[in-house]
């Protein structure tokens, strides 16, 4: 089903653990009675749009990075701080229910800790914008926790049923879901608008560092008017070496080497007068 801004926020809510993972992660509350989608967003300052993008895992150019942030953090922080340190105690309290004289559920806990830190390692790749190396990490990720899980199921030592040990085992099965779906919703949806922004504000700043500055156009002018180094700095009370730099900046910033090149581009840009 595709969910719209009028659709009941109750509705979305009772349709399944998936929708109630992506909900909890943009912080939204519970108790919504029979408000829609869209009031519930706009009442918590969530971009509704960008919530219906990752609910109906819909691919856009136009998302709300601030909202897609609320999404990220709050998952990282649930994965790391909450369900991955419960299932670890799940774990070692399940070992150190049956005595085994094995040092396999021992290995299970130092894999499942090594883990853990690659999970860290590649929410940390992700602070760092590092884009190309996440498919991956998702990959590998994935991998590691079907390693884990077969070996427990295959090897774990045990003359009786484990309860607690089956308990976790349900456990690493929901949390290797979660993880697949979080991992889908950031490479299809997240990390792209998120590289897209950052490729948009690098386009922007060289953009800006391209454009001459006002004491360069002053500077311009008066190469223009046919000035020398010394005369020019004479005329804007600078040294002529800092005149030098601005020359060299105007040159490289325009690819413009010629006085007569430069003079076309001040009278284009109505710097001086034909």
């Amino acid at each position: 089903m595709i969910y719209r801004e009028i659709d009941k926020m109750s509705l979305l809510m009772s349709s399944g653990d998936e929708a109630l993972q992506i909900i909890s992660r943009f912080g939204l509350p519970l108790g919504v009675g029979e408000k829609s989608i869209g009031e519930v967003c706009v009442e918590n300052h969530i971009d509704p749009q960008t919530f219906l993008c990752v609910i109906n895992h819909e691919r856009t150019q136009t998302v709300d990075i601030p909202t897609l942030m609320v999404y990220l953090n709050n998952a990282h922080s649930y994965f790391l701080d909450y369900l991955l340190p419960r299932i670890r105690q799940e774990l070692i309290t399940a070992i150190s229910a049956v005595k085994t004289g094995s040092n396999i559920p021992l290995l299970i806990i130092q894999l499942y800790d090594e883990y853990v830190e690659e999970v860290r390692t590649h929410i940390a790749h992700e602070a760092a914008n590092q884009f190309t190396e996440h498919a991956t990490d998702d990959q590998h990720l994935a991998s590691k926790m079907r390693e884990l899980k077969n070996l427990i199921i295959k090897y774990y030592p045990s003359d009786e049923v484990n309860g607690l040990l089956y308990a976790a085992l349900q456990d690493i099965c929901a949390i290797e879901k979660e993880l697949a779906l979080h991992c889908s919703i950031e490479d299809d949806i997240l990390l792209p608008a998120l590289k897209r922004e950052m490729e948009a504000q690098q386009a922007k700043e060289a953009e800006e560092e391209d454009k001459l500055s006002e004491r360069e156009k002053d500077v311009l002018v008066q190469v223009v008017n046919g000035l020398s180094n010394k005369e020019i700095a004479n005329q804007l009370n600078i040294s002529t070496h800092t005149v030098i730099t601005h020359r060299k900046n105007i040159a490289r910033k325009l690819n413009i080497h010629s006085t007569a090149g430069l003079t076309i581009y001040a009278i284009v840009n109505k710097l001086v007068a034909i």
